[in-house]
């Protein structure tokens, strides 16, 4: 393959028709949310996430990922030693069940029962004609302080799983860092992670194993942790080389990788809260470099 010119179209954002077409999905869940009695008069926030948020997201993963936050009743951390009384934290008004329910509810009546899957995590939207599938998850506000002060918290958003587990995300900064990641490289983080998740795809069409459930955060994640004098190149191939370089190293027994962070710069990359693990990252790139046929 000649793979600067391959390169250089999978790096590609996905069509004007595409984008609109998620952008539709988002808008059509706002209004779902708007025109609900009840949740319209909550403090609710509609936050885009995912590789449609961050500009990441390539033709065969263009679904919308999108977390319908109630901020006035939230989860909470505490440092060591203190409690939601030294911070004037009182019980919320709902839990997080009902609030789930009444997401489902609105969602069902504006889009109908036939066009929704209530799933473990996510509420899937179908898609159609005009808009994108769209996983829609219901979260309370997350905030995990780290100070004395009633103010010293970041913000993220949280739910539970319908098997159990909470899970915690940080949209907001993910975001933002993702962004600066982007500016500070000449535009071409965005450019870069497009183009290792289709190489990712094109290894799966090729049946290579190491290839396979690869999550597409992952991939986004290690290439936001490549050194921003990694992008920026003459060729694309260049950075490439120089992206992959590096997450094969960091994902050595020897590397770095116990100090990653996911793009957020909050949760840590890899340990036995994440689905991914150190081995199989280092067996993708790995074999993403002799699949290119660097040496």
């Amino acid at each position: 393959m000649a793979w600067e010119d391959t390169f250089r179209s999978w790096a590609t954002a996905p069509s004007v028709t595409e984008q609109q077409k998620m952008e539709n999905a988002e808008g059509a869940v706002r209004k779902a949310i708007d025109a609900d009695a009840t949740l319209s008069a909550m403090d609710i926030s509609v936050i885009p996430q995912g590789s449609y948020r961050s500009k990441t997201n390539i033709r065969q993963d263009s679904d919308v990922d999108i977390s319908v936050c109630l901020n006035s009743t939230f989860y909470e951390w505490y440092p060591q030693g203190k409690t939601r009384e030294h911070y004037g934290n009182i019980d919320g008004s709902i839990s997080y069940v009902d609030f789930r329910q009444l997401v489902t509810s609105a969602l069902s009546k504006h889009f109908g029962t036939g066009n929704i899957t209530p799933g473990n995590k996510a509420i899937d939207i179908h898609s159609n004609t005009y808009r994108v599938d769209a996983d829609v998850v219901p979260t309370l506000a997350y905030r995990h302080y780290y100070g004395e002060g009633t103010d010293d918290y970041i913000t993220g958003v949280a739910f539970d799983t319908s098997d159990g587990r909470r899970i915690v995300n940080w949209p907001l900064q993910t975001y933002d860092n993702g962004l600066a990641k982007h500016n500070r490289t000449g535009q071409r983080f965005r450019k870069m992670v497009r183009i290792i998740k289709k190489l990712r795809n094109h290894m799966q069409e090729n049946a290579i194993a190491e290839a396979e459930d690869v999550e597409s955060f992952l991939i986004e994640s290690m290439v936001w942790n490549a050194p921003d004098d990694a992008f920026g190149h003459d060729t694309y191939s260049s950075d490439v080389r120089a992206v992959l370089a590096h997450c094969f190293n960091e994902t050595l027994s020897s590397g770095a990788h116990g100090t990653l962070c996911e793009v957020n710069d909050i949760k840590f990359l890899f340990g036995a809260h994440q689905l991914w693990t150190r081995e199989r990252a280092h067996a993708f790139f790995s074999r993403a470099w002799d699949h290119v046929g660097f040496e």
